[in-house]
């Protein structure tokens, strides 16, 4: 087999965007920031604006007018829409399959860059870190862009009256999260491609022939050139 270190440029930079991707998919999660209400009663909501993520609501009130209130919210309650239990179920198997697809891709690339052994595993190395990759993208994917038309529709959440939020805002807008959640996944899924389309490992393997171990070792840049006859000379003498 060729020297196939030279071809994975594109397969490293897609592990380094995933590795930065799955930051990207971390920050998503914790955010509080995927629906910004705006309300006008600002009797408990003195600043007039409120944080709604996919594990609390968030908001600054007169009694601590200094330091958000925040209150949990949990896939219990039957009063949140399905978009944000489907976003607390899917960002924490993204979080988990961007792990996961990071860890095959670093073993992908160091069987490309470092292995002289186990040639035979790349193929399903590469397709293990792409598929993760490209699973990961579509779990976050979904329940952002599920919230983003949500909110896009002006579509309201009825909160029970201990929550002490309004029925529904004057406006509402797309937090910060839904943003870095659309970058991580498209950052997911270019990762996820990169990996799934480097085809020339699996065509060397293809191709490869058996008969001649001597050329597993053979780089691009050897020359092809015939042998020096003196040396033939000198081993029969």
């Amino acid at each position: 087999m060729l020297y196939i270190a030279d071809t994975a440029h594109w397969q490293f930079l897609a592990l380094v965007s995933g590795f930065l991707a799955w930051i990207f998919t971390l920050a998503t999660t914790g955010l509080n920031e995927w629906r910004i209400w705006y309300v006008d009663n600002t009797d408990v909501i003195n600043s007039g604006v409120a944080w709604i993520g996919i594990w609390r609501i968030c908001f600054y009130s007169h009694v601590l007018s200094e330091i958000e209130s925040c209150q949990s919210l949990s896939i219990s309650e039957s009063f949140l829409p399905i978009e944000i239990k489907l976003a607390q179920v899917l960002m924490m198997l993204a979080v988990i399959l961007g792990l996961f697809a990071n860890m095959a891709g670093a073993n992908a690339m160091r069987i490309a860059y470092f292995s002289m052994e186990n040639r035979s595993k790349i193929r399903f190395a590469f397709l293990l870190a792409g598929t993760s990759y490209l699973l990961a993208g579509v779990c976050t994917l979904l329940p952002v862009a599920w919230n983003m038309n949500s909110v896009l529709n002006n579509r309201t959440i009825a909160f029970p009256p201990e929550y002490q939020f309004p029925d529904a805002p004057v406006r509402q807008k797309v937090g910060s999260a839904i943003g870095v959640g659309l970058f991580a996944s498209i950052l997911m899924l270019l990762s996820g491609l990169a990996f799934l389309c480097y085809r020339y490992v699996w065509q060397t393997l293809k191709n490869r022939s058996p008969k001649a171990p001597s050329d597993q070792l053979r780089s691009p840049w050897r020359d092809k050139g015939n042998d020096n006859p003196s040396f033939h000379l000198e081993e029969a003498s």
